[in-house]
């Protein structure tokens, strides 16, 4: 089956390499010239594990082209894929349906035969409804559908959650457009795995209110870990007792300093304007968006704290930026709020970040970039670990202790414990949702090597 996927950002790309790998004839569509001649050349411009070696092996087999000419990339195509960006409309909080629906227009003014244009980008519910509308007046001769397929990948996992998903949701109005999608997901479907088949409104609500869940879980997790601080509980092992049980479960219960990202931060905000439009709030996702905005603050408070109440003249170490390990994104990251408190207080910021330096250096002007640990700890008077890299997760403590003017750790991914810190020689140590310590002055005297 021939496929056309508009966007070649991260959904859009990551779809069209897998369908392509499925065995689809997949054509990539972007108004980038500069983003497809990268692509051409194999290059990925986003970092995601594994993508580009599955990229060039399906270029390489012809089942997958890039493109920036549009009636190129729909021409004998049975599937359009719209896969563009719904950013947060600016003073309203509304996704941004501006090249969804452009997307849309430009389709069905080139299209010449019955096509499926499926939206893939996360959209409010009755946007498909929408699109069918602005299809219709572009090209009133047009015979077409339209369906839903909301995307669930996560970035650092995005390939293994495409080829084995939990489920895949597809909304639909018709036979005939179910068949076209049940054709493109068939080698999911003999593999066993969910195919969900509904209606359009059913599916688009389906990603809302499951982003929602998802942030709500992180959301409470941090609200009891700030309770744990007050009463001497250990957050993890909360966390654990709590995800044994089965109608809980232990994913997304790992405290932290908020959760950042492509999709809940904008998902989350999207959901509560569709209620509010409605009039009916979603009182519950409102909150978790003011409470992730809390956590982040109490974590600078937290490192305000270990810096004896000022940021000013003092040299801090910030181990990743990104908003997980993984990727390259830093949509929403806690460390745009994080790292511009400290330099706007006055500090000395050093970064290291495997991954992050590429688009942080736009976004985070005024600190200096390392790409060793150690090196940016050399000196500094705190170390910060605010995303959890496998680069971070084994770190030589003892040697990053001596390093430091003075040692005091901020572990906000709960990576380490006191037991660690105290053991390698800091002076202190925090983490978030358990209990930390302070050396007395009169045991410390430590001194940077």
């Amino acid at each position: 089956m021939k496929i056309a996927m508009i966007g070649t950002g991260y959904v859009g790309l990551v779809s069209g390499v897998c369908f392509s790998d499925f065995g689809h004839d997949v054509v990539c569509l972007d108004k980038n010239p500069e983003k497809i001649a990268m692509l051409e050349r194999g290059e990925v411009p986003i970092f995601e594990p594994g993508l580009d070696t599955l990229m060039a092996k399906n270029v390489e087999a012809g089942r997958l082209r890039f493109t920036t000419e549009l009636e190129t990339a729909i021409d004998g195509a049975e599937a359009v894929f719209i896969a563009v960006g719904t950013p947060t409309r600016r003073g309203d909080g509304h996704a941004d349906l501006t090249y969804v629906m452009a997307a849309a227009e430009e389709v069905a003014r080139a299209a010449k035969d019955y096509v499926v244009i499926v939206t893939k980008s996360t959209v409010p519910v009755g946007t498909n409804r929408a699109v069918k509308q602005a299809v219709k007046k572009a090209n009133p001769a047009l015979e077409f559908d339209v369906a839903s397929n909301p995307e669930f990948l996560r970035e650092g996992a995005a390939l293994d959650d495409f080829m084995k998903p939990d489920r895949v949701v597809v909304g639909v109005q018709t036979d005939r457009a179910a068949e076209v999608m049940a054709e493109i997901y068939r080698p999911l479907y003999l593999r066993d795995f969910p195919i969900v088949t509904t209606d359009l409104e059913s599916a688009e609500m389906i990603k809302y209110a499951a982003n929602a869940f998802l942030a709500t879980k992180i959301t409470f997790i941090n609200e009891i870990a700030a309770l744990c601080e007050r009463t001497g509980a250990d957050v993890k092992k909360v966390a654990h007792g709590i995800g044994l049980d089965g109608r809980i479960g232990n994913k997304f219960l790992h405290a932290g300093p908020g959760y950042g990202g492509s999709c809940f931060p904008k998902d989350t905000k999207a959901l509560a304007r569709i209620g509010q439009d409605h009039g009916l709030p979603m009182q519950i996702t409102e909150k978790v968006i003011t409470v992730n905005e809390e956590v982040k603050r109490r974590m600078i408070d937290k490192l305000l704290d270990l810096c004896d109440d000022t940021f000013n003249g003092k040299t801090i170490a910030v181990l990743g930026v990104t908003f997980k390990p993984n990727t390259d994104d830093m949509r929403d990251a806690p460390s745009l709020t994080i790292i511009p408190a400290l330099v706007g207080g006055g500090a000395k910021v050093r970064v290291c970040d495997p991954q992050g330096q590429r688009e942080g250096e736009a976004l985070l002007p005024g600190v200096i970039w390392q790409d060793d640990p150690y090196k940016a700890a050399h000196n500094a008077d705190l170390l910060v670990i605010l995303t959890e890299w496998n680069e971070f997760r084994a770190l030589d403590l003892n040697r990053m202790a001596r390093k430091m003017a003075t040692p005091r750790m901020a572990d906000l991914r709960n990576i380490y414990s006191s037991r660690d810190a105290r053991r390698a020689g800091f002076d202190a140590y925090e983490s978030v949702g358990r209990t930390g310590f302070r050396r007395d002055p009169a045991e410390t005297g430590q001194t940077a090597t």
